[in-house]
């Protein structure tokens, strides 16, 4: 196949992606464009730790082990079962959680309480119950302390732990991290956060003594995370992401989730198809653009 076909059959690929993911094949659909209102540099400092994670494409299979990872846990993951669109929408639902992210990575403080004010209001409404590990019949809502820590413990270690597994650079290190990106917790409701390496794994460990199991909704959802309606091209790049997310997944979250350990080589597999979409994409996205304008402009 000549050169110029295969550029673009890649580029119509990344494009399809990207737009799976934020809602718009350029990656700057409207609400991205908030990222340039504002008179701060936000919570985070440009090229810190968490710039640098979230400004990889290496998010892309923190993406999917956080979804699966967080289907660990009962209590969210009956919470994606009764209130979320997943099976009839599953990319509304993924472009949604792009939203928050880059928004409060990229956005100014003023537009992260704007962002995180519609997340809290959509949370309000999410309540319900589910069987815990003892077999009970128990009650969760998306704003309870236990719940928030999870789902952010959940992102923070799919994202690092991704990150470095990929072989990405991080000059200041996985705590500066950890430390920084416990922020972004505080404006949904979550004033601990841990603060670093040692402190995300101890609580991880925490939860998964006492919380994280597998329930009749697991494998469903599971599958459904390993296999969402893209075309056969799409989901054939899908399909080596996720080998890469189940590769940094441990022995006991695999057994939770029903799935075998996935080969370390995946996690070189799709680093050669990621650095092919960030030759095509540019060494930035659209979003982080943006900020660096809005920043420039205050300075």
């Amino acid at each position: 196949m000549p050169a110029f076909h295969k550029f673009f059959l890649t580029k119509h690929l990344a494009d399809s992606f990207r737009k799976n993911v934020s809602g718009s094949k350029d990656g700057l659909p409207d609400w991205a464009k908030k990222i340039a209102l504002g008179d701060d540099a936000g919570l985070f400092k440009p090229d810190g730790s968490v710039w640098k994670v979230h400004g990889s494409l290496a998010t892309l299979v923190g993406g999917v082990r956080a979804l699966l990872l967080q289907a660990a846990h009962p209590a969210p993951l009956a919470g994606v079962a009764q209130h979320s669109r997943y099976e009839t929408d599953p990319m509304g639902r993924l472009a949604g959680t792009t939203r928050w992210l880059t928004i409060t990575t990229f956005g100014s403080t003023q537009t992260i309480e704007l962002e995180a004010k519609r997340v809290n209001e959509m949370h309000s409404k999410v309540s319900g119950e589910y069987t815990d590990m003892a077999g009970s019949r128990s009650n969760y809502r998306a704003q309870d302390a236990r719940f928030l820590l999870w789902v952010h413990c959940a992102f923070t270690d799919s994202f690092i732990k991704s990150h470095l597994a990929l072989g990405y650079p991080l000059p200041d290190g996985a705590d500066e991290y950890v430390r920084d990106w416990a922020k972004s917790a505080i404006p949904l409701g979550l004033n601990d956060a841990p603060k670093s390496m040692a402190e995300l794994e101890a609580t991880l460990e925490d939860f998964r003594m006492n919380d994280l199991g597998r329930t009749e909704k697991t494998l469903e959802v599971v599958q459904f995370i390993l296999k969402p309606p893209f075309g056969s091209t799409g989901l054939l790049f899908y399909k080596i992401i996720a080998n890469a997310a189940i590769a940094t997944l441990n022995s006991n979250e695999l057994e939770i989730l029903g799935l075998k350990a996935k080969s370390k080589i995946w996690l070189k597999i799709a680093r050669g198809a990621l650095n092919i979409f960030s030759a095509i994409l540019g060494p930035e996205s659209p979003s982080q653009n943006l900020a660096r304008q809005r920043i420039a402009r205050i300075s």
